[in-house]
């Protein structure tokens, strides 16, 4: 699989809406959240995913300085159920963090991750900042990366 880095006015219809639909099965019927899914965020973001048979089956976006927080920060990482037992998201978010120091030449990079993830974003380079916090009903933390 190929990594698909596009701006909002490239993606596709189609591309669009699979992906929020990919989002929405995960982050509100999966978790049982439910959320305002669409921020506003989409428009100035780079949006990231992996394809399988045309379908995006693991995402992120990159939102840009001053959105979310002064730094660029990575979003919305997920990916399909069936998908999860490899290193399909490991490999996503690092393309991410090459792609923001090469192309965006940016070195920091601040997230929300849900709490249950820390580990994971540990082996990314990412520390946590923050104590515990709710975000739409889940425990989250800030975490941080610097090269």
């Amino acid at each position: 699989m190929d990594i698909i880095i596009k701006k909002f006015s490239e993606l596709t219809n189609t591309e669009l809406y699979k992906i929020l639909k990919l989002r929405t099965d995960i982050f509100v019927v999966e978790q049982n959240c439910p959320y305002p899914e669409l921020d506003n965020k989409d428009y100035d973001s780079y949006h990231l995913f992996y394809n399988y048979n045309s379908e995006p089956v693991s995402y992120a976006r990159i939102i840009p300085k001053n959105i979310s927080f002064n730094e660029i920060s990575l979003g919305r990482v997920c990916t399909k159920k069936d998908f999860r037992r490899g290193k399909l998201s490991y490999n996503l978010l690092k393309e991410a963090i090459n792609f923001s120091e090469i192309y965006l030449k940016e070195t920091r990079i601040r997230i929300s991750a849900q709490f249950y993830l820390l580990k994971f974003y540990n082996l990314l380079g990412f520390v946590q900042v923050s104590e515990v916090y709710k975000e739409d009903g889940i425990d989250h933390i800030e975490m941080y990366y610097e090269k």
